[in-house]
């Protein structure tokens, strides 16, 4: 019966001897088992980590893309304001140069119209002042002529027929008459000449007034 007994008692302490090193093989593992899982969390932590620093990292650098696009877009606006004030400018002084061609042209015009006057005036002057050479050519003649008369008559001692008398009255009428065409030529001639020299006056003032135009235009758009 003791050895019954004993054989038991051996027998259950071996079981147990196995249940103990089961369970800490069991154990062994779950420590295993749990180093492991605390290994790749941990590892999972670290990945997490870094990932959280790229996108940090990303953040930042999108940041600085905004900024850099804020700072492009304000600068192409500024580009577009000053695009838009030089082709404004562009425009104006184009319109300006036009206007400017175009007065040239007028006094390229008035100025040959002018010279065209003048030209007319100079050949009017030179008929008139071979027409007024003729005249007292003519009458210096008809001087000479009433010389001699006046000479004959001194030489019939005073004496002259109605026919000499007559052609004297007709010279002396001839010489008058000679006289104020002379006149009214010579006075044709002062108002013309008064005339041009205020056409000439007038294109002076013009062509200060065309010069200081441009000029104004100019300080006009600096201030501008």
């Amino acid at each position: 019966m003791a050895m019954a007994l004993s054989s038991a008692f051996q027998e259950r302490l071996q079981q147990m001897e196995e249940t103990r090193n089961q369970r800490l093989s069991l154990l062994q593992a779950e420590k295993e088992l749990q180093s492991k899982k605390s290994l790749l969390l941990t590892t999972k932590i670290q990945k997490i980590r870094s990932m959280e620093q790229r996108c940090l990292v990303l953040e930042q650098k999108n940041a600085v893309l905004n900024l850099k696009i804020l700072a492009h877009k304000t600068e192409i606006e500024t580009l577009e304001a000053k695009y838009l004030v030089a082709a404004q400018q562009f425009r104006e002084l184009k319109s300006e140069v036009e206007e400017i061609e175009e007065s040239e042209k007028q006094k390229d015009r008035f100025y040959e119209s002018k010279r065209y006057e003048m030209e007319e005036f100079r050949r009017q002057v030179e008929r008139r002042v071979l027409a007024s050479r003729l005249q007292v050519q003519e009458m210096r003649n008809s001087l000479e002529e009433l010389k001699s008369c006046l000479e004959e008559l001194h030489g019939n001692n005073g004496y002259l027929n109605n026919s000499e008398i007559a052609a004297a009255e007709s010279r002396k009428t001839k010489l008058i008459v000679a006289k104020e065409d002379i006149e009214k030529s010579l006075a044709a001639n002062y108002q013309f000449k008064a005339q041009l020299h205020k056409q000439l006056q007038s294109i002076l003032i013009t062509q200060n007034q065309q010069r200081r135009k441009p000029a104004h235009s100019s300080e006009k758009k600096k201030k501008v």
